[in-house]
């Protein structure tokens, strides 16, 4: 399949919903929403949601739910980022080649908008309007799905974990409960929220979470070669930012090669995960080999 058309039209079918479900820049408190708004449409690449949208088409013919679904995770994704950018945790001036949040809306508004893409995120999931009459046992499932991969045992621990290891001389181990967490749970969420859309066997559910734990591996890995390897105008921020923070890194551990040779295998055992599925889960298998090959 063409991976490149795909990721291309999902992005599109994700947009523009979230398009519709976010506030105008107009409406009130207006500032508010167009910082929301500002970040959430800069360009992102929008790879968790299509992930849940893949892992729903790999199980089954997806429900309407699934849209409203993975963009909130996008939210998710979206929130994180502003928060992370702020001078009290990393301190970024560019993100995806503009302005950080908080140089354009200042730090208050940065965080009032991070706190409302999130709180959005848990609205879409329970809107039965939007969900085209989900079985209320499932909704609850991805509502658990999507705290669990966001809160303090996810996301938010993992970036906790993160905070505390700067500057410390932490082990390959360490490094990868940190990275299992603040990265891996979202995207194990994506993946598990998807597949309980298309109400997948337990069977199912077991090597697709299994799928999703070894892409998330290989995401961060691929995130920590970027930003040794890659440029500011790739990557839409500024490079070396890790060791500058006193980071460890898969490439400290490693070396480049090294990692990417991880990342590599990372990706390859994800595939294997999906030796039982037939080809409706090409995308979740090419979307595996395009997170260890992308530039940004």
């Amino acid at each position: 399949m063409d991976i490149a058309s795909y990721l291309d039209r999902k992005r599109e079918e994700v947009d523009r919903f979230l398009d519709t479900a976010v506030p105008s820049a107009q409406t009130a408190p207006a500032t508010l929403h167009e910082s929301m708004r500002y970040s959430l449409f800069a360009g992102g690449k929008r790879i968790r949601p299509i992930l849940a949208m893949a892992s729903a088409e790999a199980v089954g013919q997806p429900s309407k739910a699934i849209l409203p679904i993975a963009s909130s995770l996008e939210l998710i994704h979206t929130y994180s980022l502003i928060h992370d950018d702020l001078p009290a945790m990393d301190n970024d001036d560019y993100r995806r080649g503009k302005l950080t949040n908080h140089k354009v809306y200042g730090e208050a508004m940065a965080i009032l908008a991070g706190d409302a893409l999130l709180t959005l995120a848990f609205d879409l999931c329970s809107r039965a309007d939007l969900l085209d009459h989900l079985d209320p046992i499932r909704q609850v499932q991805i509502i658990h799905e999507l705290a669990l991969g966001a809160g303090n045992l996810g996301m938010v621990g993992g970036q906790v974990l993160d905070i505390q290891a700067e500057n410390k001389d932490i082990d390959l181990a360490t490094l990868q409960t940190i990275h299992a967490h603040k990265t891996g749970m979202l995207i194990r969420a994506a993946v598990r929220m998807g597949a309980i859309v298309s109400s997948a066997t337990p069977a199912q559910l077991k090597q697709l979470t299994a799928y999703a734990e070894d892409v998330g591996l290989a995401f961060q890995i691929a995130d920590d070669v970027l930003n040794v390897t890659g440029t500011r105008e790739e990557l839409g921020k500024n490079a070396n930012t890790d060791a500058q923070r006193g980071k460890k890194t898969y490439p400290s551990f490693c070396g480049v090669e090294g990692a990417r040779t991880l990342a590599d295998q990372c990706a390859n055992r994800a595939i294997s995960r999906l030796d039982t599925f037939d080809a409706k889960a090409d995308s979740l298998r090419e979307l595996a080999r395009y997170i260890t090959s992308r530039r940004n």
